[in-house]
C-alpha cells in the first residue's frame, strides 16, 4: 500500500473514533431516545459528521503526495487533524446549544424546550426550585398557574416578549402535580386511529414499539421540531412521541 492510502486510512480509523466518541455524547446524553428525532438531534449529528468526519481524510488523501518529504507530510496531517478537531468542537458544541433540556407540559400541550428558549434570568430568584438545566436529557415538567394580581400580570406582560409560562422556571413543577390537568386536556388515541384509517397500521406499530396500548392511551400536541404528539397513558403518565408529520395530511 503506498504512502497515499496509508495516511487516508489511518485518517479514516482516526475521524471513525471522534465519530463514535461523538454519537455516544450526543445520543446517549443530549438527545436521548426519541428526542434524536424530537428535538432533531440525529439531523444535526448527521451534518456534523458529514463535513467535519469526511472532510480530513480527504484533505489528507489529496496532500499524502509521496514525492513530498516525511517530515512536510506529517506536519501538513497535522495540520489538518488540529483544524479538524477544533471544527468538529465548535460543531458539538452547536448541537449541545440545541439540546432538548425540558420536556414541559403548559396549559392543554406539551413544549420540548432549548436552553435559548428558557428564562434562565429566573434561576437566580430566590423562589425558583430549579436552578440549572439538565446535560444527561430533558427533565419531564409540569407547570403551575401564576396567581392572581401580581403574578398574572407579570405573567401576560412576560408572554408578550415571548415567554410563556412553560418556558419560565419560576412555574415549573414536577410533573406528577400537573399529570391530572394533562389528563383532562387529553383525547383517546383510537380519535386518531379511526380518524386516519390508512395510516392506522403505520401508527399502531409505532405504539407497539413503545409498548403503548391504544385503547387506553391519550395523546396531546406536542412543540417541537416537526409535527409529534405526546402520548399518555390512562391515569396521565407521559409515555413518549408518536410523529404525525405527513401522516394526516
Amino acid at each position: 500500500m503506498n504512502i497515499r492510502l496509508r495516511a487516508t486510512a489511518s485518517h479514516l480509523a482516526f475521524s471513525a473514533l471522534l465519530a463514535i466518541v461523538s454519537a455516544i455524547l450526543v445520543f446517549r446524553y443530549w438527545y436521548p431516545n426519541q428526542y434524536r428525532e424530537v428535538a432533531g438531534g440525529l439531523e444535526l449529528f448527521l451534518i456534523l459528521i458529514s463535513v467535519d468526519i469526511a472532510l480530513g481524510p480527504l484533505l489528507t488523501f489529496v496532500i499524502a503526495n509521496p514525492a513530498k518529504a516525511r517530515r512536510i507530510l506529517k506536519i501538513e496531517i497535522s495540520v489538518i487533524c488540529a483544524l479538524q478537531i477544533s471544527a468538529l468542537i465548535y460543531g458539538m458544541h452547536s448541537v449541545y446549544i440545541a439540546r432538548p433540556v425540558v420536556t414541559v407540559f403548559e396549559v392543554d400541550r406539551f413544549r420540548v424546550l432549548t436552553p435559548n428558549e428558557i428564562d434562565t434570568s429566573e434561576f437566580g430568584e430566590p423562589s425558583v426550585s430549579y436552578k440549572s438545566l439538565s446535560i444527561t436529557g430533558p427533565e419531564l415538567l409540569g407547570t403551575r398557574r401564576p396567581q392572581s394580581g401580581a403574578e398574572s400580570t407579570d405573567a401576560l406582560f412576560k408572554a408578550v416578549e415571548g415567554y410563556d409560562i412553560g418556558q419560565r422556571p419560576r412555574f415549573w413543577q414536577p410533573y406528577q402535580k400537573s399529570s391530572g390537568d394533562a389528563l383532562a386536556k387529553s383525547r383517546s388515541v383510537q380519535i386518531l386511529l379511526d380518524r386516519y384509517p390508512a395510516e392506522a397500521k403505520k401508527l399502531a406499530a409505532k405504539m407497539r414499539y413503545l409498548n403503548i396500548n391504544p385503547e387506553k392511551s391519550r395523546f396531546l400536541p406536542v412543540n417541537a421540531r416537526g409535527d409529534w404528539v405526546a402520548v399518555l397513558d390512562e391515569v396521565g403518565q407521559f409515555k413518549g412521541f408518536l410523529p404525525v408529520d405527513g401522516f394526516f395530511k
